[in-house]
């Protein structure tokens, strides 16, 4: 067995925790307009940050995973680089972002003038103080309570026409307020989007989150 590929096999069975969160292993920060769910449209600063666990098959950054394989980087570089650009919203994704301690990172953010948003699969417990939380929960670690509480945007994968029921189980479990959408998973977003389009028609609290950027071929 690898080296790496031990790695991962640790992670996926213990989690990583980061006991310092002015240092956070950064994959990539970019530049870009978000392409999903209620923020939709809008220009974005994506911060991604390496190591998960919860191991989504259909995942299409598996480069993120391994945590050990990208630098940790002190959060005033982050923020330095996150407010170059124009827009006003950090967007703080993974990997799995909730695997470490965040408070610093959004305290940072918020205080350079950025609204923090976040994409989780809500497996690990809230850290950081957040304008939005996207909470996209993965049947393969199942979402923390508070996540579930404080959510702003169920947003879920669907992958065959089973993940409907699963849907409404977490539907159930989130904040009245809490905005309702339904992905198709890309690769099989041909034979699943009719499926939606149907359920939505009769199930009308639930909106449909489309992966426009890749439409669009946006980065």
């Amino acid at each position: 067995m690898s080296k790496k590929t031990n790695i991962i096999l640790q992670n996926h069975q213990q989690g990583i925790k980061n006991p310092t969160s002015n240092l956070l292993p950064l994959m990539e920060q970019f530049y870009t307009i978000q392409g999903e769910g209620f923020h939709q449209g809008k220009a974005a600063v994506f911060i991604r940050l390496a190591g998960c666990n919860v191991g989504c098959h259909w995942c299409d950054v598996k480069e993120s995973w391994d945590a050990a394989d990208h630098p940790k980087q002190p959060v005033s570089q982050i923020v330095e680089a996150a407010t170059k650009f124009p827009a006003k919203i950090a967007v703080i994704t993974g990997g799995e972002p909730l695997m470490y301690q965040l408070d610093d990172l959004c305290t940072a953010l918020q205080a350079a003038g950025m609204h923090t948003h976040i994409e989780t699969s809500g497996a690990y417990p809230l850290s950081g103080k957040w304008h939005w939380i996207c909470l996209s929960p993965k049947k393969f670690k199942a979402p923390m309570p508070d996540v579930l509480q404080q959510a702003n945007e169920l947003k879920v994968v669907i992958y065959n026409k089973h993940d409907f029921a699963w849907a409404e189980q977490h539907a159930a479990m989130v904040n009245n307020n809490c905005l309702l959408y339904l992905q198709p998973e890309w690769g099989r977003a041909p034979e699943i989007m009719p499926l939606i389009v149907g359920y939505i028609m009769e199930n009308p609290k639930w909106r449909i989150s489309l992966q426009v950027h890749k439409y669009m071929n946006i980065p």
